[in-house]
């Protein structure tokens, strides 16, 4: 028998975030079919929907046209990511008023762990807490803003619990209430399970929630999982906390889908700067180094091109990342669709042997560093590389399942 921890982890989730945001942002919005898109064309796709769009059937994934066709009266905003990052470390800010542990697991989605909270504070009724904190995003951020707020003895049921009855909703599972809530749902209702997974646990004749927590440890280990995984399955279902680890940064990439076929070498080498000035600004805000460049494009025929460099030394300015890939995409033939720079090979310390050229590095190092300084303090891109000049419209694309960058204000 496996001994479950108590109910203290509570899951957090703004309702439709982005939509829900501009609601708040622009009173004359509220009430109305929202739909949000990183750019305002004819193929534009819906990256959220507010509530009022979701009615009429649009989706996240549709292009603007057939959510116009869906709902005629839909009113399209293009992304403002200062707005949803201001929102993020507002709610962070909140929740850390409960516990010092708190996992931002996405934009608009943290992990609250009451375990090593206050005594005043873990000695409240949850639904007292929930209720606390939904009226703290309304007067603190605005009255348009709502979420949905699950309790349970690990992350997992409480992600479960959260997406019970939105908007707005609380809910909590536990031992005793468990199976009750499990025979309400589908197995793809639980987080974690797609189509894949799906297909898997219907092979070994489990279709229904319940079927999952009944199965046995040998059962999802050799024959669903083929792996650990079985086993953090097994424990997953069973409150016990399998999930809470946070993965280290292997990548950094930033990719852009280019305005048309009529841009110049010099307008694509723009927005290439651009983008370097992302990546080379993630990098440095995480104290690492990348020793790899890799680019990518594709061009208006579907070829996907792609070129890397791996150096022997490791940079983290604008100048070398720039440098690089420019070089790396000097060969692409124009016009180009999209484009994008991947730095990889990341550490977390500069290379321990010093350059003949030190001095020059520890000049750039310095600039940018300042530069940085600077955009945070005064807003991204108050100062950049003349190079980047009208480039402003390159906007980043908000992340839903990384927060590593949302701690300081990019765009």
């Amino acid at each position: 028998m496996i001994d479950r921890p108590p109910n203290n982890i509570m899951y957090i989730d703004l309702n439709s975030c982005f939509a829900t945001i501009e609601q708040q942002s622009r009173p004359m919005l509220r009430g109305r079919p929202v739909g949000i898109s990183n750019r305002i064309t004819p193929n534009a796709c819906v990256i959220a929907a507010s509530y009022e769009a979701k009615a009429h059937g649009v989706k996240v994934g549709m292009r603007r046209a057939e959510a116009e066709m869906l709902c005629p009266d839909i009113v399209f905003v293009e992304t403002e990511p200062d707005k949803y990052i201001f929102v993020h470390q507002k709610l962070r800010a909140i929740m850390e008023d409960y516990s010092p542990i708190v996992v931002m697991k996405s934009i608009d989605e943290g992990v609250l762990d009451l375990n090593q909270s206050p005594a005043h504070i873990r000695q409240r009724p949850h639904a007292e807490l929930a209720q606390e904190i939904k009226d703290r995003l309304r007067t603190e951020i605005g009255c348009w803003m709502r979420c949905n707020i699950g309790v349970a003895s690990n992350r997992f049921l409480a992600k479960t619990a959260a997406e019970l009855h939105k908007p707005d909703g609380f809910d909590e599972i536990t031992a005793t209430n468990q199976r009750q809530i499990f025979a309400s749902l589908k197995l793809m209702d639980l987080p974690g399970i797609n189509t894949r997974m799906q297909a898997r646990l219907n092979a070994v004749g489990i279709f229904t929630p319940l079927q999952l927590l009944d199965a046995d440890e040998e059962t999802l280990v050799k024959m669903v999982c083929h792996s650990i995984d079985g086993s953090k399955w097994y424990k997953r279902l069973r409150g016990l906390e399998v999930d809470d680890w946070v993965s280290d940064i292997k990548s950094i990439g930033r990719q852009y889908v280019l305005e048309g076929k009529h841009l110049t070498k010099d307008d694509i080498y723009a927005r290439i700067m651009h983008l370097s000035e992302d990546v080379g600004y993630r990098l440095r805000s995480k104290e690492r180094y990348a020793r790899g460049v890799y680019v990518w494009a594709y061009t208006y025929d579907g070829l996907y091109l792609h070129r890397a460099h791996l150096g022997k030394t490791a940079f983290n300015t604008d100048q070398d990342i720039t440098q690089i890939a420019r070089q790396l995409f000097a060969d692409f033939p124009a016009p180009l669709q999209i484009i994008g720079i991947t730095l990889y090979k990341i550490q977390t310390a500069p290379d321990a042997q010093l350059s003949f050229n030190q001095t020059a590095i520890d000049a750039q190092e310095n600039l940018c560093l300042a530069a940085d300084t600077i955009n945070l303090r005064f807003g991204s891109r108050t100062i950049h590389y003349a190079d980047s000049c009208g480039t402003d419209h390159v906007k980043t694309k908000i992340p839903f399942g990384s927060t590593r960058y949302l701690d300081h204000s990019i765009t």
